[in-house]
């Protein structure tokens, strides 16, 4: 490039960037940029014959004046014209304002085009890089269809510079990226490929960046190419760092380049011709033996880029899958990576291993790993690394050690980090059903499954014990048994209570002769559990009862009682009611061998391949595609009897195929039908996003012009807020964002900001369920005083949430004056046909509307005397309720929205605060005292406000925080 000479530094260019970094204020700024604009438009219509260097400062002013964020509508032709100029610099500021500035549908293109076309013509080599560099930079169609012609000829031409050939083998590729249809190699593919050979490093680094893109799409027109990468990796790998001294990093010989050639010959199957697989293998096996030696190198560049190289290595036999002693010494090489301090390596290795283990060659290799492996899975700090562990034991696993390997993994899911524990469940359930031999070990895995992570636990995995057991007589009576002692547990699952159902249901008579089992005691274990159920589940128990009756002749009696009670036949569910009647129905009137016709055992399942294994191809969890891939190449297995999709829900037993809900389910939406956005942050929360800068959700339609409603007044028939709804708002007072209110149902999170006497909230409401909320809505309304205290206005919401959804609602907050009540949030839906309906508090206090104010200790004694009217003084003197330490004191107050002030009170033991809260009718001057008393744990509290209902209601709310 050539050398800039000292008049070019564009002085005026210079001070124009020091004015516009001195700008005290954004205004300011906006005032020197526009008076800027206005001189350059003036010189360039005014003066005719500004000289190039003017020009090229004028640009350059406007091109940083677009950087900073403003608009440009003028200059354009200047730097056109730049472009014709011979002068470097002014060339190159022309090319630099058309790459940034221009874009492919602009008028002057045409002109722009010319330019480029006599630059490429021209031999200066340094303009035909500039020309190149634009063309790439603005990759437009109309650009390919210009050059995609002329830049392949400038390519492979014997006198085009090596620098002009590298701009042209990049230039080349990113037309060919944004226009294939137009980059048509044709009659220059040979000579292309044949840039492998070319002496300059630059230039085959560059070409194989092209070449490798075009095989991906066009694999024989270039397969000449893996004969020359081969030969040219042969080169390199062989070579000393001495021998490609300009291309050698931290002593690693042109390791880019090295990585590009293994990465080329993977879109190649192994090369038929003897000596170029014999010269490969030497290759690979030259790189495996180089990474045994000792680093010539401490620092972490030397080893990045050796093992750059390596993992490409390993990629690449991996690939070819046909060489047994490349593959276990790639296995062995990856075994030693599985302990290095580098937290990447052993990614890296887990990674390749899982690969690895799918190689009939490898499978044994990898074998002897699996207690490193498991210890990862164990001790590993990172959970990516703690995946890819899970990932390689799934991979491993065949029947010799399949019960280890489940055993560990259900170990682990006690305390799996919950973003991974379905794709875990689901690997559990197909190891154990591929490689159960016992078949009474498959169903005591599936039960510790469900008793582990019963919320992880998804329909295709229940429904397919239930298929393995019916198909298997051999294992019904011992699921019946160990179903039954299972339901026996306090805390009990939803999806056990299904399996159990179903089982006792079908198989309830092959344990009835234990008197600890007999018909009524399995019926009232069942029913024990009926009240805790979900709808779905609560149907499917209703047919195992009326298969009880056929079963068991003497419950009748007892389960026709619980069908006629008023909560089954007048159930506000429809399912539920009929099912209640119908089965009513059918228990008195049916004869016993009409009964035992209608309700007779479940037939076997057809056999078929598993869903759950279907399903967890389907799910998009990091790397588990990739693992489930290699299930086609497993060398072991094979599906047990039983199968198909279909789930138990056929006949007397057909249950809703609606999930269950249940207190944590799904909290981190596995299962959610809402976009997936930042990585879950903490496992007690479906809110994902509730501490993000999100914006309004979903707009539905708006009453006044930014799409908010008014607050309503309260409906005529409000559901009582709840009991616990000044506990919640409580939490609140010294704090903006958190969860609001969580039930099995529903969760409510919440996100505020505030300033001055404005304020806006997000409502997060998450369903946990995988049932959809229909008919929902949400009112917020200002009981009494508090419409005229307080303007809320909010954003309507979306009428169904989706389970395992989430939806947001943004709320507008106008503080008119002080307030002491809190507006109401009444939320109503309709989940399984029955009417939800809640109304809590929300938490807007008047302390949010606080603005700290610093004062010295002077001031703030003097403002604390003018205050002391009786009227004025809030005290409270209380019992701690929390621990007194500093921290969380000074944390809460701050939280509070006051200044905190330092050395203000002469005890240092005492807290004192000062701030005004602004509301649009008034300001009210606050301070506060806050005296621990560590010995007795009790606090004084004192509040001296303007207004004296303030000084109450802050007294009131902050007595409950300490």
């Amino acid at each position: 490039m050539p050398a800039v000479s000292k008049g070019d530094g564009m002085r005026g260019l210079a001070v124009f960037i020091s004015d516009i970094r001195n700008c005290k204020s954004k205004e300011a700024e906006i005032k020197r940029i526009n008076k800027e604009l206005a001189n350059i438009r003036s010189k360039f219509k005014g003066d005719k014959a500004l000289d190039g260097y003017s020009k090229k400062k004028y640009v350059c002013k406007l091109l940083f004046i677009f950087l900073l964020g403003h608009d440009i509508d003028f200059g354009h032709m200047e730097a056109v014209n730049l472009l014709s100029s011979n002068k470097y610099t002014e060339k190159q500021i022309g090319y630099l304002f058309i790459s940034v500035l221009v874009n492919s549908n602009s008028e002057l293109i045409r002109l722009i085009n010319n330019a480029i076309k006599n630059d490429l013509s021209s031999r200066n080599p340094t303009f035909m890089c500039l020309a190149l560099h634009c063309i790439a930079n603005v990759g437009s169609r109309e650009m390919a269809e210009a050059f995609a012609s002329e830049i392949p000829r400038i390519l492979v031409a014997g006198d085009t510079m090596d620098s002009v050939k590298q701009s042209a083998a990049l230039c080349l590729l990113r037309l060919y990226k944004t226009s294939p249809d137009l980059v048509l190699m044709g009659e220059w593919t040979s000579r292309v490929v044949h840039l492998l050979n070319d002496q300059h490093m630059g230039v085959v680094t560059a070409a194989i960046s092209l070449i490798t893109c075009l095989s991906q799409k066009n694999p024989d027109e270039f397969k000449t190419c893996v004969s020359l990468a081969v030969s040219r990796l042969s080169r390199i790998v062989s070579s000393a760092s001495t021998d490609l001294q300009d291309y050698t990093y931290y002593f690693v010989p042109a390791p880019w380049l090295s990585c590009k050639l293994l990465r080329l010959l993977q879109c190649y199957p192994p090369p038929e011709d003897g000596a170029v697989k014999g010269r490969l293998v030497e290759c690979l096996e030259t790189i495996l033996n180089k990474a045994q030696e000792p680093p010539k190198s401490k620092k972490v560049q030397h080893s990045n880029a050796k093992n750059a190289i390596l993992f490409e290595a390993i990629s690449l036999i991996i690939h070819y899958d046909s060489e047994p002693n490349l593959l276990v010494r790639a296995c062995n090489q990856l075994g030693q990576f599985l302990q290095h301090r580098e937290t990447n390596l052993r990614y890296l290795a887990l990674e390749s291993m899982c690969t690895l283990a799918s190689s009939e060659f490898s499978h044994e290799a990898v074998k002897t790993h699996i207690e490193t492996v498991i210890n990862a899975l164990k001790t590993e700090r990172d959970v990516s690394v703690r995946q890819r562990a899970a990932d390689l034991l799934y991979a491993m696993c065949d029947r010799s050690n399949a019960k280890q390997i489940v055993a560990e993994m259900l170990s682990y899911l006690e305390t799996a980090d919950y973003s991974i524990r379905e794709e875990m469940v689901l690997k559990v359930a197909i190891l154990a059903e591929k490689y159960a031999i016992d078949y009474s070990w498959y169903v005591d895995t599936i039960l510790n499954l469900i008793r582990i992570a019963g919320d992880y636990v998804s329909e295709e995995v229940w429904y397919r014990v239930i298929q393995i057991v019916i198909n298997r007589d051999d294992v019904q009576g011992y699921a019946a048994k160990t179903v039954f002692e299972a339901l026996q547990a306090p805390a009990c699952h939803e999806n056990m209570v299904k399996v159990g159902g179903y089982i006792l249901g079908e198989f309830g008579n092959l344990i009835a002769g234990d008197p600890r089992s007999s018909p009524l005691v399995q019926f009232n274990l069942l029913h024990s559990k009926f009240h805790l159920c979900s709808v779905p589940t609560r149907a499917l128990l209703l047919s195992a009862y009326i298969k009880f009756i056929n079963l068991f002749p003497e419950t009748k009696a007892t389960i026709q009682e619980v069908l006629r009670c008023d909560s089954q036949i007048r159930n506000s569910d429809v399912e539920l009611q009929q099912r209640a009647v119908e089965y009513l129905k059918l228990s008195s009137i049916a004869s016993t061998d009409v009964l035992a016709t209608v309700l007779e055992e479940m037939p076997p399942f057809p056999e078929r391949e598993s869903s759950i294994l279907a399903k967890l191809k389907k799910k998009k969890g990091p790397g588990a595609v990739s693992v489930t891939d290699l299930e086609d190449n497993k060398r072991e297995g094979g599906e047990l009897n039983g199968g198909g999709d279909r789930g138990p829900d056929t006949s007397a037993m057909a249950a809703s195929n609606a999930s269950t809900p249940s207190p944590s389910a799904d909290l981190l939406g596995i299962r959610s039908a809402a976009p997936i956005g930042a990585a879950p942050t903490s496992a007690g929360s479906l809110l994902v996003d509730v501490f993000s800068e999100a914006g309004p959700a979903a707009p539905s339609a708006a009453v006044n012009d930014d799409g908010f409603l008014s607050s309503a007044p309260p409906s005529e028939d409000p559901a009582a807020p709840l009991s616990e709804a000044d506990d919640l708002l409580n939490k609140f007072v010294c704090k903006n964002n958190g969860v609001l209110f969580e039930n099995q149902l529903l969760q409510i999170g919440i996100k505020s900001e505030y300033r001055q006497n404005l304020g806006r909230m997000y409502l997060f409401y998450g369903n946990k369920t995988s049932v959809p909320f229909a008919s929902f809505s949400t009112t917020v309304s200002c009981p009494g005083e508090l419409q005229s205290q307080l303007n809320v206005q909010s954003k309507p919401v979306e009428p169904v949430v989706e389970g395992g959804a989430q939806i947001q609602q943004v709320l507008n907050i106008e503080c008119l004056t002080d307030f002491s009540e809190a507006p109401l949030l009444n939320i109503k839906f309709r989940y399984g046909g029955a009417l939800q309906n809640l109304t809590l508090k929300l938490p807007v206090t008047i302390n949010k509307f606080f603005q700290p104010t610093e004062m010295a200790s002077n001031d703030f004694f003097q403002r604390w005397k003018q205050l002391s009217q009786p009227q004025q003084e809030a005290q409270k003197i209380f019992k701690a309720n929390h621990g007194m330490d500093t921290e969380v004191l000074k944390a809460k107050l701050l939280g509070l929205g006051m200044a905190l002030l330092d050395n203000v009170d002469p005890n240092p033991e005492n807290y004192v605060c000062a701030g005004v809260i602004q509301t649009k009718g008034q300001q009210v001057g606050c301070l506060l005292r806050l005296e621990p008393n560590a010995q007795a744990q009790m606090y004084r509290l004192t509040l001296r406000c303007s207004k004296d209902s303030v000084s109450r209601r802050l007294c009131e709310l902050l007595a409950e925080q300490f």
